[in-house]
């Protein structure tokens, strides 16, 4: 069987912005998912749904001067300006588009937390949910998705191959009989391309669309991949999407695609050892502190979670304790993943320094300095502590909290690279036709390696590159100049709706 549709979306995560955004403007779509349980276990679904938005409505509300200009100035200086430029730029430019229309259109509760900072952001442009939770999310976009008349989710259903015009299908790729498919190898003469997708049992079928946004996440999963361009990280624990295994790049390389910051990644120093779990860097933010097994810290926690992960892999055992007080448990609590991990008992709890120590085995007089001097800093009687850390609101009090923390790898930040459209490039410096991607499977904004990452780095590529790939998409496609028009031929409406 042959679909036609104005935009094929392979991935059901940041993806269906881009779905949204093309039926809003009257293109028909079809999101392709591989997990049958991606509304729990999708990179989207998985995150604190924090969404950076530079110039907001939100902002402008709650007094804050913000925009892109300083957003990128932010960016260049976490990554020491090795960040993809184009990309960068046009995801600055847009973010407060993107979580206005969020809002506006899909109906996503949007708030802006200013209750604490992120690392490495200037100013509160941080938007999230009331959960902070990536579900949330993934939820509202999922409500708005099953509400449209003019998107269909086919799920489960992998994408496998893909033939833009004008490019010859590779040698090694198995299209179903009845893919339209010229003998040339290119797709039908008035351009686009040929999806192909394979089912759970086997069975494949093409897809015929206009175009494909390619939202497939990026190659965190696969392990020798993993080992090949992140060998810092490889031996931490995956906390992330188990379909994330290089689709992307491997059908953007049969398509010409160009690639780059495949070293690049999202790392987290906060995962619970017991819950298995995200403990908030909120925890840190608010004026925790992290030791090792020896009740040390071994560096500034507030230099930002990804490029702790590191840090905290060289320590003894790879593991650590997050330490806090009453006051940051009680904050931390609005994270849904911090109550979780309340829940099942992970936050252990003492009433002294020496208890504390007692209970994460940890050396009492070391534990002891290490509250001293976070102590001295929070109240004024140094500028800073001996790693150069600043932020400490508070002094940490009794009763004390931990929990047992463990380092992760999130997911990868390398992928095809981009234009400022989400168009694919090529390795000719032009554009592949037909081709966008977004998320983990675009070359993200963090440069190289996991120091350069800021919070929402994640986010906002999946759903803001998503966003502009169907605007670009519309802008360009005689079907978006007829919004009411009726689909010519509909796919199954929905599989595990």
């Amino acid at each position: 069987m042959t679909i036609d549709v104005d935009l094929v979306v392979a991935g059901a995560g940041g993806g269906l912005c881009g779905a949204l955004r093309a039926a809003q403007l009257g293109l028909d779509v079809l999101v392709v998912e591989a997990s049958e349980h991606f509304r729990r276990g999708n990179n989207t679904s998985m995150s604190t749904a924090m969404i950076p938005g530079a110039g907001s409505a939100f902002q402008r509300a709650a007094g804050i001067e913000d925009s892109p200009a300083r957003f990128l100035a932010d960016i260049s200086a976490k990554t020491h300006g090795s960040a993809e430029p184009v990309a960068a730029r046009a995801l600055a430019t847009v973010s407060a588009e993107l979580v206005e229309w969020l809002a506006d259109h899909v109906g996503v509760p949007i708030e802006l937390p200013t209750d604490f900072g992120y690392p490495g952001h200037s100013v509160p442009r941080m938007h999230s949910v009331p959960s902070r939770h990536g579900s949330e999310l993934l939820r509202h976009l999922m409500s708005a998705v099953s509400a449209s008349d003019r998107i269909d989710v086919l799920v489960p259903a992998r994408l496998v191959a893909a033939v833009p015009e004008d490019t010859a299908v590779p040698e090694d790729t198995a299209v179903p009989e009845d893919t339209a498919v010229p003998e040339d190898g290119g797709v039908p003469e008035d351009g686009g391309v040929t999806a192909v997708i394979e089912r759970p049992d086997g069975s494949r079928e093409s897809v015929r669309g206009s175009a494909l946004l390619l939202a497939t996440s990026g190659y965190a999963a696969d392990r020798a991949a993993v080992r090949e361009h992140l060998p810092e990280i490889a031996s931490a624990e995956y906390h992330g999407s188990e379909y994330a295994q290089a689709d992307a790049l491997r059908i953007g390389a049969a398509c010409g695609a160009d690639v780059g910051y495949l070293d690049a990644y999202q790392g987290h120093a906060g995962l619970s050892e017991q819950a298995r779990t995200l403990v908030t860097w909120a925890t840190i933010m608010h004026g925790g502190i992290l030791v090792n097994a020896r009740g040390r810290r071994f560096g500034d926690e507030t230099v930002g979670y990804s490029q702790y992960a590191a840090a905290l892999a060289t320590q003894p055992g790879a593991a650590g304790w997050i330490v806090l007080d009453q006051r940051i448990h009680a904050l931390s609590l609005a994270f849904t993943d911090y109550r979780q991990v309340a829940e099942c008992g992970a936050v252990r709890t003492a009433d002294s320094a020496d208890e504390l120590a007692e209970v994460i085995s940890a050396d009492p007089a070391a534990l002891r300095d290490e509250l001293d001097e976070a102590a001295e800093v929070a109240s004024g009687a140094r500028a800073a502590d001996r790693f150069g850390r600043t932020i400490f609101p508070e002094a940490l009090r009794a009763p004390y909290r931990a929990v047992q923390v463990m380092p992760a790898l999130f997911h990868s930040q390398g992928g095809l690279l981009v234009n400022e459209h989400a168009q694919v490039r090529n390795r000719d410096g032009g554009t592949v036709p037909g081709l966008y991607a977004a998320g983990g499977a675009a070359a993200g904004i963090s440069g190289h390696g996991a120091a350069g990452y800021l919070a929402g780095n994640g986010l906002l590529p999946a759903l803001g590159l998503a966003y502009l790939a169907a605007s670009h998409l519309a802008a360009s496609h005689p079907a978006a100049s007829h919004p009411a028009r009726q689909p010519a031929q509909r796919a199954a409406r929905q599989v595990n709706p």
